[in-house]
């Protein structure tokens, strides 16, 4: 998912080195969603992580 959002985020700031300001604005858009997609698991799987630990 992660790999997604960087790429989302090159096309964005491809997009805003061209001027297509439309484009640019929906790729940051969804590359802004994955990135806090992955945070959000991220911290579940740290979470997750740490309780299972505990004996």
């Amino acid at each position: 998912m992660l790999y997604y959002a960087l790429i989302f985020l090159a096309v964005a700031v491809i997009s805003g080195i061209f001027g297509f300001s439309g484009i640019a604005g929906a790729s940051a858009g969804i590359a802004q969603i994955l990135f806090y997609l992955f945070l959000i698991f991220l911290i579940i799987s740290v979470i997750t992580g740490f309780v299972r630990r505990k004996p």
